[in-house]
């Protein structure tokens, strides 16, 4: 589906018709009143939200990415040009979840789109939340910008479902953008990661999630076309006890390397154990879902001496001054080294941040502002220089190849790779 553009005029009738019958549907709710975003009113203040697991094994990192997100917005000075800015960080995990929950991403979604001061809305960190929330925030026609969602069907047809992306945008129009890599280019990157570290004989399992679904088959399919044989390409239980007869069947394969698409969430922790434990030469790979402190310190030294992790986020000395700055700076504030979305969260807010400036006096005006983000041309940023293409992906293209060691992600090699 390409990009094509309402005029400014008609996506403010219609995203005031669409906030007044959401309104007319639930009653009013929870005071949020729905309107949509008016133009050149420049003494407004605007509101981002962000919709982040807060709870369960994801929170250190989605804590990470709040604080990133609000670094950048303090190095703005709270401002987009003429227009005052606040952030609202919202959870889109449950308790009894202990993860992303679909009730919750739904809420959320909806919760950001009825406040008729929302410019922008950053989530999530799971692709398959965004497949909830994406067609609410589009709808309403509001700019959506992920800083960490790599599932290719968000944005692209090749390598998607057959009804995807379009079953995402029911008005119409692109409103969604990643500052990520996504998965076509994350797969071509693990692939070459398995090729450079010796695998010949390769076994994949998935946990049968949008994310994991997706990325498992193109890896698959990069696989087969570079000449690694792909043994076995299996979804799991992500609730099962143990994996142990399947690790078995993995290791009387011959298979001498695994991939697990899938988030950490999924029992990814207890995955790369019984796989091990069955065939301890056997080289372990995971993918961006994986790379944070709650897979890398549940692993233990034995294991975590065969894993092999593809992030988007490089080391420090990798990344151009602001880059580095931002590494600094987050470790002097917070006593630690920021988890590996942080920066893109960082970048996200500050993408958003520059399309509001860039649209000039239409800054509180939702479609001006989507405009200028799929405008961005050149954008010298912490991450390097970018463009956003006319499907909302960026033009980033290298991933960092990880290591685990002492229970934390050490960085190996610079992957780049083109899809």
């Amino acid at each position: 589906m390409g990009v094509r553009r309402v005029p400014r005029a008609l996506w403010a009738v219609l995203a005031a018709v669409a906030a007044g019958l959401a309104l007319a549907g639930c009653g009013g709710g929870d005071g949020d009143d729905g309107a949509g975003a008016s133009a050149g009113d420049s003494g407004r203040t605007l509101t981002v939200y962000s919709s982040l697991p807060l709870q369960g094994d994801s929170r250190p990192q989605s804590e990470a990415m709040v604080r990133a997100a609000k670094m950048a917005l303090e190095k703005a000075g709270g401002r987009a040009g003429s227009f005052r800015v606040r952030y609202r960080s919202l959870d889109d995990a449950t308790a009894a979840a202990a993860k992303w929950d679909p009730a919750q991403v739904s809420a959320n979604a909806r919760r950001a789109v009825r406040d008729e001061d929302t410019i922008a809305y950053l989530g999530e960190y799971n692709s398959g939340a965004t497949a909830i929330s994406l067609p609410i925030t589009n709808d309403a026609g509001v700019l959506h910008v992920t800083p960490a969602n790599t599932y290719v069907g968000l944005t692209r047809s090749e390598g998607a479902a057959p009804d995807e992306p379009g079953k995402y945008y029911p008005g119409g129009e692109r409103t969604f953008g990643r500052v990520v890599p996504a998965d076509n280019v994350q797969a071509a990157a693990l692939v070459n990661y398995m090729t450079r570290s010796g695998c010949r004989r390769l076994w994949i399992l998935d946990d049968t999630e949008v994310f994991g679904k997706g990325l498992a088959a193109q890896v698959s399919k990069i696989a087969g076309e570079r000449g690694l044989d792909v043994a076995g390409n299996d979804g799991i239980d992500p609730k099962a006890v143990n994996y142990r007869s399947l690790a078995d069947r993995i290791a009387a394969s011959g298979a001498d390397c695994f991939f697990f698409a899938g988030i950490t969430q999924n029992n990814a922790v207890q995955v790369y154990k019984d796989i091990h434990a069955a065939g301890p030469r056997i080289k372990l790979f995971g993918s961006s879902a994986v790379s944070e402190s709650a897979f890398t310190e549940n692993l233990g030294p034995d294991v975590e001496r065969q894993v092999y992790i593809t992030s988007p986020t490089l080391a420090p000395e990798s990344y151009p001054p602001a880059g580095r700055a931002f590494f600094e700076e987050y470790r002097s504030r917070f006593g630690t080294d920021p988890e590996p979305f942080a920066i893109y969260s960082y970048e996200a807010m500050s993408a958003v941040l520059a399309a509001i400036e860039r649209a000039g006096d239409e800054g509180g005006d939702r479609a001006a502002v989507i405009d200028a983000f799929f405008d961005t041309r050149e954008r010298r940023s912490v991450l390097g220089t970018y463009d956003i293409d006319r499907n909302g992906d960026t033009t980033l293209t290298a991933f960092g190849g990880n290591r685990v060691r002492d229970g934390a992600l050490a960085f190996d090699e610079v992957i780049e790779s083109r899809p």
